[in-house]
């Protein structure tokens, strides 16, 4: 059987082609790429595709079983039409299963729900594909915040708009192995997963990476207004609006919900401080 995973130069791709490979062997898994040259390091095969031509993947996805679509960065219009060139692509190429890597989220109360109702959109396309499908809705990364230790540090404060609000904060090595168990399980076809960890507090996720980095971090609970107008002089309007609006998501409760990875994938989901402890040794 042969996987392809889109966007296999990204963070998510490249850990979902490596928990691949150690299931199937290398020679089972197809990378797709808009720069080929930058996904070549995973040791597969890797074939040229990008979001916004069709007869990319037209060729791309010749003689593959299976593809993960990983979900565009553009912006939330862009993505649909991106997303179904590959969609279109898979079904004329006769590709049997597709998976989707959707993400949590509100589509109607806050800057980030532009992106949230793409996506749905694009859920909506792969169930009416008429292919197998198994979509999983991603919680929010860990890692950003692991990254950013030494801004953090030099503030000695994480600071943004989430208030008390609990995220089930997930990594991109978790979900890498979640959806190779979507791609290689044939029981799973036909469901959305949430695919997050344990619901926590930005006062928690302070106290965890203090334990990981020994560090002596608080949280800095701002509002929705000042945390926007800084993220966007910083950022730019629109990815300052996205960002603010995930915190603004998180102080609502919409990423506190029940996660289904013990289901897809047979084990519970790490611990946070075990998420940022094995970010840090990487």
């Amino acid at each position: 059987m042969k996987i392809a995973v889109t966007s296999a130069s990204g963070k998510l791709g490249a850990s979902i082609v490596k928990h691949l490979i150690a299931e199937i062997g290398k020679e089972n898994v197809i990378g797709i790429a808009r720069t080929v040259e930058k996904a070549k390091q995973l040791g597969v095969e890797v074939r040229k595709g990008d979001y916004n031509l069709r007869e990319d993947f037209n060729t791309a996805l010749k003689g593959i079983d299976t593809v993960l679509l990983v979900s565009g960065m553009d912006e939330p219009q862009k993505r649909i039409e991106q997303h179904r060139n590959v969609i279109e692509a898979a079904k004329n190429n006769g590709v049997k299963k597709i998976v989707y890597t959707s993400i949590v989220g509100d589509k109607n109360e806050n800057a980030f729900s532009p992106v949230v109702q793409s996506n749905r959109q694009t859920e909506k396309d792969v169930q009416n594909s008429g292919l197998n499908w198994i979509i999983g809705r991603n919680g929010i990364y860990i890692e950003p915040d692991v990254e950013y230790i030494e801004t953090y540090i030099k503030e000695g404060e994480i600071r943004n708009c989430a208030a008390d609000g609990k995220c089930t904060y997930t990594s991109r090595i978790e979900l890498g192995y979640a959806y190779t168990k979507m791609l290689l399980n044939e029981n799973l076809n036909g469901q959305v997963y949430n695919l997050v960890g344990e619901p926590i507090t930005q006062n928690q996720l302070a106290e965890y990476i203090n334990q990981a980095f020994d560090t002596n971090l608080i949280f800095n609970s701002v509002s929705v207004e000042a945390y926007a107008k800084e993220r966007k002089e910083e950022l730019g309007e629109f990815l300052g609006s996205v960002i603010t609006g995930i915190y603004e998501g998180i102080k609502n409760g919409v990423n506190n919900i029940p996660s289904d990875f013990e289901k897809v994938t047979g084990r519970k989901h790490k611990k946070p401080l075990e998420l940022i402890k094995e970010i840090k040794e990487q």
